[in-house]
């Protein structure tokens, strides 16, 4: 079984959108560099963007991101960012399935050929996630769904990259969790252009 990581882009002061679901400069250091994650020509399937010139990053991030997307298998994330993406038309930025967690079903119709599962509730939705990951890695988006997966006990691992924006307010990286939990390190500490990536392990 492979790890559990509670992963996003993160504001300085802690949050990964503002209140009205807009990231504004966090996601600006993916087209700031002159190194592409992934090679051409699979870069373009990579860029949600809509510029059509892939992802570009620094060198030292490069490397970082393209480790963490290979590692991925299976990519959980809550319905508001399902919603607010679109699931990313059926193609998912890392990993060959995404599991939804959503009181509501898939919508009709909606790209049948992608593996995507809507699951109602975290734990039934990490335990589907780990089957179909299988050896690799699980990714859980950050925000209400990733922080009741901390809370649960679910998560491994805590993947920041830190941008230096300070939102004041809007949607925080561990959402509405409760109570104080426990971080070792941080056991990897690099830094790109205009973002830092910082990875943690859980203490059990």
């Amino acid at each position: 079984m492979g790890a559990v990581i509670l992963h996003s882009v993160v504001s300085v002061d802690g949050f990964i959108a503002d209140e009205n679901d807009a990231v504004g400069p966090l996601h600006e250091w993916y087209f700031a560099g002159d190194t592409p994650i992934i090679p051409p020509p699979d870069d373009q399937r990579y860029d949600h963007s809509g510029t059509g010139s892939g992802f570009r990053v620094s060198s030292a991030s490069a490397g970082y991101v393209r480790e963490m997307w290979e590692s991925i298998g299976t990519i959980v994330m809550g319905r508001t960012l399902f919603d607010l993406v679109n699931g990313w038309e059926g193609q998912p930025p890392a990993g060959d399935h995404v599991v939804v967690v959503s009181h509501r079903p898939k919508p009709a119709g909606w790209h049948p050929e992608a593996s995507y599962h809507f699951v109602d509730g975290v734990p039934a939705a990490l335990a589907m996630a780990e089957e179909l990951a299988g050896e690799r890695t699980v990714a859980v988006n950050a925000g209400e769904v990733g922080g009741q997966a901390l809370a649960a006990g679910f998560v491994d691992e805590v993947a920041m990259d830190v941008v230096p924006v300070v939102f004041g307010s809007g949607k925080r990286y561990f959402g509405g969790i409760q109570g104080q939990h426990l971080l070792a390190g941080p056991h990897v500490v690099i830094q790109g252009e205009g973002v830092l990536h910082l990875k943690f392990k859980v203490r059990r």
